[in-house]
């Protein structure tokens, strides 16, 4: 494994410089930096590049990266609140009301978390678990397991693992691939079997098989989503980012349409 909780800090903030085209040091100043959104193949896989609008925050300031076009907006909206409130009500909708006259609205609003590794353990499962491969995840692209497995990147699927009942598959967790350091972690489990731990115990050892690959998983949940974050917390991981990403507002309202 050989990291610390400082690397895996230092390998996020990288990745998230890398994301949004500025330098992982800019994540750490006192004052709030603006940088134009890119394309960058080294990116997460999942991220539409460029993007319009993204704030992201580690705790110290906000990094915004943007389309140009829309600079003045956002350079007064982060710089007129304190930086933790600008994702979240009241303030959020000064910057939607703005963003909504050039056709675009609030989308994504995002918490990620990274492995503590002081508190990163095997949590016991009170069914047996096994490996999952590639190979074993072809027919499991049902709904069911569609926060574990993502039907639309199934290439990057690259390790899970699984708890049964018998011959029944009950609950699975899996990584992508999602950028060369950093493979993310989703989790299902039955209905008929939560509450027994079956989702930490899958979270934490597939944590530790990534950390055995020399990578680093993460986490991302919704910071209303009760279940998932609790499920991050006792896996052993922590928050560490939160984003908040503006999309257009046809692509917003597709998404409402669709769910």
């Amino acid at each position: 494994m050989n990291f610390t909780n400082t690397d895996i800090l230092q390998i996020a903030m990288r990745q998230s410089a890398i994301d949004a085209n500025c330098n992982a040091e800019d994540f750490l100043k006192a004052e709030n930096v603006i940088v134009p959104s890119a394309v960058n193949p080294l990116a997460r896989k999942y991220l539409d590049l460029p993007l319009d609008c993204n704030l992201i925050y580690y705790g110290n300031n906000i990094v915004a990266s943007i389309n140009e076009k829309y600079r003045a907006v956002i350079s007064n909206y982060i710089d007129s609140f304190e930086a933790e409130h600008c994702f979240e009500t009241p303030n959020m909708h000064v910057l939607n009301d703005k963003l909504q006259k050039e056709g675009f609205r609030i989308c994504f609003m995002a918490e990620y978390f990274l492995p503590d590794l002081h508190e990163m353990r095997a949590h016991d499962c009170p069914y047996p678990v096994k490996l999952l491969y590639p190979t074993d995840f072809q027919t499991l692209y049902t709904p069911q397991w569609s926060n574990a497995l993502c039907e639309k990147r199934r290439e990057l699927d690259i390790l899970g693992i699984g708890a049964y009942d018998g011959e029944t598959l009950i609950g699975l967790a899996r990584c992508s691939a999602d950028c060369e350091t950093m493979w993310q972690i989703g989790v299902d489990v039955l209905p008929a079997y939560r509450r027994q731990g079956i989702a930490s115990a899958l979270t934490s050892r597939l944590a530790l098989e990534i950390l055995e690959r020399r990578k680093v998983p993460f986490y991302c949940a919704a910071w209303s989503n009760i279940k998932s974050v609790r499920n991050a917390i006792q896996s052993g991981f922590r928050p560490a980012w939160v984003e908040m990403t503006a999309k257009a507002a046809s692509f917003v309202n597709k998404l409402n349409q669709n769910q």
